[in-house]
């Protein structure tokens, strides 16, 4: 078989690619540092020719205008697993919305409710035996692959070739279009005193040979500092990050322990510097596996001593968290906060961890509430927290009553606003 030759035969450019997309389709692209760049910043060109058509994305990584602009409002709608500050903003013109879910069931239930028409995603240059590397990212991507009516790639020589789920031959693809681009990178946030201290608390909660999960931001980033001196750690993640691989550079994250996929770095999708994805090029140690798998609690609480460590904007007196919305405002998504927090709990020794600071806005809002806000979401439930942790200590909520977990989160509540969570947690009974 000549795969050279079926490349060539499916070689268009990129405006050939926008015209493949027709009123009323579902179009899906590719997520975050995996999102097909070229044809998002031209897809707002074709808005004349087409209408009511569905863009599913996910951590938009830049300011598109085929939504960022009011005026695309009945031609494009972004709907999107996880709000970033391009969908916040195109919500107000109605040109974005949130699609509700938990990650390893995203693309399961979208397509179990709509097939796509199209799919656009990026990859690696195609190798001798006709196989290209969805490099970044198989959350969802492998799965619509199989499904869409057609598939095209970008593709991109600048990409890093990751293993696991990413292989995605010649003759599963309709067309494909090259774009030699910079691979998008996400900016290291360094952790401040405040993010340190919390990062201490909960290196403390980790045990030696543990398996863990991490976000990204300045808390995820100070807890990756604080466990330079646990040993033997393994990782299985929804995102692997740059601080995942400065504790394998240092010999933290060895894998060695692990009870399942042994001496291997777990995820489904990558983002960050050039760093990272020069770590993860090529790398036998670090596969990407699809959301469905990777995130279900099921597989995640196979993990011996699996750590799920999470972020998250309120929490309540009873362990309620909000993570996702500022009240009835969608601020960014689930993810998989809740895949790891309930597959934690299934974990022979495993922890689920929510850290936040203990005030917003300058002191002047506690974190910690009688009642989460009006239309706030609540994005995993109290039933799935073990410890809370700001930068004034840790409150241990496994197993405890709600009388425990008041006063277990009071104490850790800033000190301007201890006496007056006192006094809601009586005035209401919350015991």
């Amino acid at each position: 078989m000549d795969y050279k030759e079926q490349y060539k035969r499916k070689l268009i450019n990129v405006e050939e690619a926008l015209e493949k997309v027709k009123s009323g389709d579902e179009l899906v692209v590719a997520m975050a540092g995996a999102e097909p760049k070229s044809f998002l910043e031209r897809l707002h060109e074709i808005k004349d020719k087409v209408e009511d058509v569905s863009v599913i994305t996910c951590l938009n990584m830049n300011d598109y205008k085929f939504c960022s602009e009011p005026e695309m409002k009945g031609h494009f709608l972004n709907e999107t697993w996880f709000y970033s500050p391009l969908t916040r903003k195109a919500h107000s013109f109605g040109t974005a919305t949130f699609i509700p879910n938990h990650l390893h069931l995203s693309a399961i239930k979208r397509l179990d409710y709509k097939r796509p028409n199209i799919f656009v995603g990026t990859a690696t240059p195609m190798d001798k035996h006709g196989y290209f590397s969805l490099s970044l990212s198989v959350t969802y991507e492998r799965d619509y692959i199989e499904k869409a009516d057609i598939v095209v790639l970008e593709i991109n020589d600048k990409l890093p070739r990751v293993y696991g789920d990413t292989a995605v031959h010649i003759s599963e693809v309709d067309f494909v279009y090259e774009n030699s681009v910079e691979v998008p990178e996400l900016a290291i946030v360094e952790p401040s005193q405040k993010d340190m201290v919390i990062g201490n608390y909960i290196a403390d909660l980790v045990e030696d040979g543990s398996t863990i999960q991490l976000g990204i931001g300045g808390i995820p980033n100070a807890v990756a500092k604080a466990l330079v001196n646990k040993k033997d750690l393994g990782v299985h993640t929804e995102m692997i990050t740059d601080g995942m691989y400065d504790l394998y550079e240092a010999g933290v994250i060895t894998n060695r322990r692990k009870t399942l996929h042994k001496n291997k770095l777990i995820g489904t999708f990558a983002l960050g510097t050039k760093k990272l994805y020069d770590f993860i090029d090529d790398n036998l140690a670090v596969e990407l596996k699809r959301g469905s798998y990777t995130n279900d609690p099921y597989v995640i609480g196979q993990n011996y001593k699996m750590v799920s460590i999470n972020t998250s904007l309120q929490i309540d007196l009873t362990g309620q968290c909000c993570s996702e919305s500022l009240g009835s405002k969608q601020y960014s998504g689930t993810g998989g906060q809740s895949d790891t927090a309930v597959g934690a709990q299934n974990s022979l020794g495993g922890k689920s961890i929510i850290a936040l600071y203990s005030t917003a806005k300058k002191d002047t809002i506690s974190t910690i509430v009688p009642f989460l806000t009006l239309g706030a979401v609540v994005s995993f439930s109290r039933n799935d927290v073990d410890y809370v942790v700001t930068e004034y200590g840790v409150a241990p909520l496994r197993g405890r009553s709600v009388r425990e977990r008041v006063n277990n989160l009071i104490s850790i509540a800033h000190p301007n606003f201890k006496e007056e969570l006192k006094k809601e947690a009586q005035k209401n009974l919350i015991w």
